[in-house]
């Protein structure tokens, strides 16, 4: 089985964020770029179900910037991806989740995939897109939200599980197909360090955003615009309660909310 999974660098949790100075958008100074959080569950998955079926292949693609790029996909070597493929995004381009669908499919034409992993969303602009469009672009069938995702060799067909409103949705495709992963098995493993240090020697293809470009043609430029970017207001303090029993600290915290916070009539 071929596996081709979707990974993209997010800014880490515990990095503070500012908006650049025409506020459009995040000033990059600084950040520090991790691989996004359900697409750390996508590489997971793929390699659970390589190691499910015999001789199978994981390759990782990423559509972005240098040199955050490279280093998500060397994070995906380290943790047992067989290939990366980088599609080059020029640091000035702007970019929105179609285009990117658009690059990253025309890369996956390019290569065999049997099953194409991404991670439900991002955890920078969480618009959940880009699976959905790479499904439509290559014309395959797209599945997003996706859990408990299995491959059923004697049925030859991948099995899945999806939460809706008041239960849980099942579904069967064929192969190929295109997934949106909100969970793995397991939880994200964790790179050794023997496989982290062969990783930073790993050779990564390269799509040049030229090549890339002249195959896009009139579609090689994003259709939406951030026309604004801030942070939510910063958090006042928080106020502490004195109380001798845990009735007078419900009585109190009542009256607070009623009198203060105004939320009870």
């Amino acid at each position: 089985m071929e596996i081709a999974v979707l990974v993209k660098s997010a800014p880490d949790a515990e990095t503070r964020l500012r908006a650049n100075a025409a506020g459009t958008g995040l000033d990059t100074d600084g950040v520090k770029w991790v691989l996004a959080g359900y697409d750390e569950s996508a590489v997971e998955q793929a390699l659970l179900l390589k190691e499910s079926v015999p001789g199978s292949r994981v390759r990782a693609l990423a559509f972005g910037p240098s040199p955050r790029s490279e280093e998500v996909l060397r994070a995906a070597i380290a943790l047992g991806c067989d290939a990366a493929t980088w599609v080059e995004q020029p640091s000035d381009l702007a970019v929105d989740p179609i285009l990117a669908a658009r690059a990253l499919a025309h890369a996956l034409s390019t290569l065999p995939s049997d099953l194409v992993l991404a991670g439900k969303q991002s955890g920078d602009d969480e618009q959940g897109l880009v699976a959905a469009a790479v499904g439509e672009l290559l014309g395959r069938p797209s599945f997003s939200g996706v859990t408990d995702l299995r491959f059923d060799a004697a049925a030859g067909r991948f099995t899945f599980s999806r939460a809706v409103e008041g239960g849980t949705e099942t579904g069967a495709a064929p192969p190929p197909v295109v997934i949106g992963l909100q969970q793995a098995w397991n939880d994200p493993r964790t790179a050794k360090l023997p496989n982290i240090l062969k990783s930073r020697k790993a050779p990564i293809d390269r799509l040049a955003w030229a090549g890339v470009a002249a195959a896009l043609g009139e579609h090689a430029a994003a259709r939406s615009t951030a026309a604004r970017f801030r942070l939510p207001p910063p958090r006042t303090g928080a106020k502490m309660i004195s109380y001798k029993t845990p009735e007078e600290a419900a009585k109190e915290l009542v009256r607070l909310l009623r009198e203060e916070a105004k939320v009870f009539p």
